[in-house]
């Protein structure tokens, strides 16, 4: 059963396609192809005999094929509740660094307190003219670029941008959507200050409020935070903990009245913000990142949030602010499209903040109180050492590069995202000796509700050319160099295309997954291998997020000796927010950013010496988030750099 709830039914996307079901025979081959350089021939051959067998003519893979077929029939889009569960609500991490994004805005130079809650009412402004536009329909059909440009893409994801909740539950999440959101009389949003939680209605005599009447009332919450004698204990924090240890709190939480009808306007806000105290920290990139994802931990503003809720907008008095997502309701372009149009709302030359306040009466805004005894005080203190663990634990590096970016690129005619990505590999295999199986995210917005399926970047034709560019054993040609960085382009730019047009792997091996175990069956020989497994476990996490406006996101590995690589391609530079975890001996962020940068410089001497000439595919506007997992490989042919070190 799906875990996605709407509170009433929705039509269908109207002119778009049902996301297609791929060929068995294709997938199957194709899952073949992009594992067999990344297993030692041993492990291959096995994998090739269980996934002939699963193939076979009457054999368990047509059975379950039948049933997908059948299922895309009889439903808008077959994928999306297995998707959904299977890459979030499931996972019990925590959200903060392990699920949540955060886009980074620019930072800002406050004056006083009431410049701060001055630029805090103008982005609440801006949510509430941003929600208008979604809720008539009224924001433009995006159409794609770059591969199959025009093509309209489904809209879905802005509705949930503001009416999304995800529920925590022991075993799988759910996630919630009020989709009548846009009739309710009064709507409300929380601010979080100094750790406690205020519900303040933007809406009042079905008008919302406007950027003054905003201002007045965050003045109001301030003062009544700065309380001490009201003050609550710091609920914020369990929502930070694991999905499991978290709906275990909330259980012993509902049993008291006066939480539940807290958790209820928490629940049904339009969004959080945060307004965070000054972190005391020199505000760097990498600084302001790590404040945005997990808040600096429980000894500055780690509690100051609710990780839960979809949107939650940070303002720090010391001008540290952006947006942490929470990531099941929607992807990271829909993220950038609401982020910059705040952004620009915010900047805009305005007078209204000079104006006189309004005459009208307005609802006072309400504390949220809670009842708390010995029992919860503990699981308190359980979640905010667990917070600070991971707090402590995340390496994280803001890398500027500035010897190039996408102008130079395309001049080379050649698809950005996808020199990005093979520069990825080079610096992987620069530190590790090895490729491991990857995982970029494409956009499949072309099709019913769609999401996201997955490019494998790892390619044999990368392969080849990361081993060109190091192997000191044997003297590669710059012109061989060249022809093998044109065949990897061409070969993500290949499997990029496929991936946006429905017929990629990922998406179609869960369904299969899915379906053996809704009829039934016993977990298929195909599932339990070893390659399988591998092939799943994503210990490079990238993304491309590009920008218009000076912000970036950032996000944590998704697994413990994992890298979460996320980029910007601006004409003249490349934004990478490259992040792993301290516990971790096979990983640096740092020694990562070198060898990334290392590998970017010599693809562009390579290019100039080669005078480029690439003939590759342009594909623009692919969004990515791509992952490598640890496998078996056979010996390196290049001493790998990775060192553990810490700064």
């Amino acid at each position: 059963m799906s875990r996605l709830e709407r509170e009433t039914a929705t039509a269908a996307p109207e002119g778009l396609p049902k996301v297609p079901v791929p060929p068995l025979k294709q997938t199957l081959d194709t899952y073949l192809k992009c594992v067999r350089h990344l297993v030692k021939d041993e492990q291959f051959h096995k994998t090739k005999a269980i996934v002939e067998k699963f193939g076979a003519p009457g054999g368990i893979g047509e059975v379950l094929q039948k049933t997908l077929l059948d299922r895309r029939d009889k439903m808008e889009n077959w994928v999306y509740d297995y998707w959904l569960e299977d890459m979030y609500l499931s996972n019990r991490l925590a959200l903060p660094v392990n699920s949540s994004p955060a886009m980074v805005f620019p930072k800002q130079t406050f004056k006083d307190r009431k410049d701060a809650l001055r630029y805090a009412a103008r982005l609440i402004r801006g949510v509430l003219e941003y929600k208008a536009l979604i809720d008539a329909r009224a924001l433009p059909v995006e159409f794609a670029r770059g591969q199959l440009a025009g093509t309209p893409l489904c809209m879905e994801q802005y509705s949930r941008l503001f009416t999304s909740y995800r529920y925590p539950s022991l075993k799988t999440d759910t996630l919630k959507v009020r989709v009548n959101a846009a009739s309710a009389a009064s709507e409300h949003i929380i601010v979080a200050c100094k750790k406690q939680f205020f519900a303040l209605d933007v809406v009042a005599n079905s008008k919302p409020l406007s950027e003054t009447e905003i201002l007045s009332q965050l003045e109001k919450i301030v003062l009544m935070a700065g309380n001490a004698e009201e003050r609550s204990p710091p609920f914020g924090i369990l929502t930070s903990d694991g999905r499991t240890e978290w709906a275990q709190a909330r259980d012993i939480l509902i049993k008291d009245q006066t939480n539940m009808d807290s958790l209820a306007l928490i629940e049904t806000c339009l969004c959080v913000l945060c307004l965070d105290e000054a972190s005391g920290t020199k505000p760097t990139d990498t600084n302001r990142a790590l404040l945005m994802l997990h808040g600096g931990g429980w000894e500055k503003n780690g509690a100051n949030r609710w990780y839960d809720k979809s949107m939650q907008f940070v303002v720090g008095m010391d001008g540290i602010c952006g947006v942490v997502c929470e990531h099941s309701a929607f992807e990271g372009v829909v993220l950038v499209q609401c982020s910059e149009y705040l952004t620009k709302q915010i900047t805009r030359t305005t007078l209204e903040a000079a104006k006189p306040a309004s005459n009208r009466k307005l609802p006072a805004p309400r504390r949220l109180l809670w009842k708390c005894n010995t029992q919860i005080q503990g699981l308190l203190v359980a979640s905010r050492e667990r917070l600070q663990r991971l707090v402590n634990n995340l390496d994280m590096d803001i890398f500027t590069f500035k010897g190039y970016g996408k102008e130079f690129i395309k001049k080379q005619k050649m698809s950005p995202d996808a020199f990005v990505q093979v520069a990825l590999q080079l610096a992987f295999f620069k530190c590790s000796g090895r490729l491991v199986s990857t995982y970029e995210s494409a956009s499949i917005r072309r099709f019913r509700d769609g999401r996201v399926d997955n490019i494998r970047s790892a390619t044999v034709e990368a392969l080849a050319f990361v081993k060109s560019m190091t192997d000191e054993r044997t003297a590669y040609t710059e012109s061989e160099k060249m022809k093998r960085l044109r065949d990897a382009i061409n070969a993500q730019t290949n499997y990029t295309i496929a991936a946006i047009t429905g017929m990629a792997i990922d998406n179609h091996l869960l369904g299969l997954l899915k379906s053996a175990k809704e009829l039934n069956m016993e977990r298929p020989e195909i599932f339990c291998d070893e390659t399988y497994l591998a092939s799943n476990q994503f210990i490079l996490s990238t993304s491309q997020v590009p920008t218009t406006v000076e912000m970036f996101c950032c996000y944590g590995p998704v697994v413990p000796n994992g890298y979460g690589a996320c980029y910007n391609p601006q004409p003249d530079h490349i934004i990478f927010c490259v992040s792993s975890f301290w516990e971790s001996t096979q990983t640096s962020s740092a020694v990562f950013v070198k060898a990334l940068n290392e590998g970017l410089l010599e693809i562009r001497d390579l290019c100039d010496t080669c005078g480029g000439a690439a003939t590759t595919k342009v594909v623009e506007g692919c969004q990515g988030v791509a992952s490598l997992t640890d496998q078996g490989h056979s010996a390196a042919t290049t001493q790998p750099i990775l060192h553990k070190l810490r700064f």
